[in-house]
């Protein structure tokens, strides 16, 4: 990688939280977590920079991934045009267009998935963007 990128994390379940940002921190990412769309908002107003963000569908609180996703892409802030990369247990045919709908970049269903592959795509993806 030619530079550091920071990838927020927005995962409900701590113990998989924990997994995903140390695989990513092992990849190279410096990583941010989140595990409600209230704490995401406030890290996305904080960070000077957030190259890509990593979500879940199921959060804490009332709101869901879709919830974070209206609201991020709705703002006129820098964040509008952050990829955003779901990646969930929740694969229906709905949810799904729904997220690419909304201007999520990708979508993954956790059980298709390995992990090291969502991590190397990321890579690549960003690798790609500059």
């Amino acid at each position: 990688m030619t530079h550091s990128y920071t990838i927020l994390v927005l995962e409900d379940e701590r113990p998989l939280a924990t997994v995903i940002k140390d695989k990513l921190e092992k990849s190279g990412f410096e990583v941010v977590t989140a595990r409600s769309v209230k704490q995401a908002l406030e890290y996305v107003s904080e960070i000077p920079q957030i190259d890509l963000i990593w979500l879940d569908h199921y959060l804490l609180g009332e709101e869901d991934g879709l919830d974070f996703v209206v609201e991020l892409k709705k703002s006129e802030s820098p964040w509008k045009h952050v990829p955003i990369f779901v990646v969930s247990n929740t694969a229906s045919e709905d949810k799904v267009h729904s997220y690419l709908h909304l201007g999520a970049t990708k979508y993954y269903a956790k059980t298709e998935h390995r992990l090291d592959t969502i991590v190397d795509n990321l890579r690549v993806f960003l690798e790609n963007k500059e």
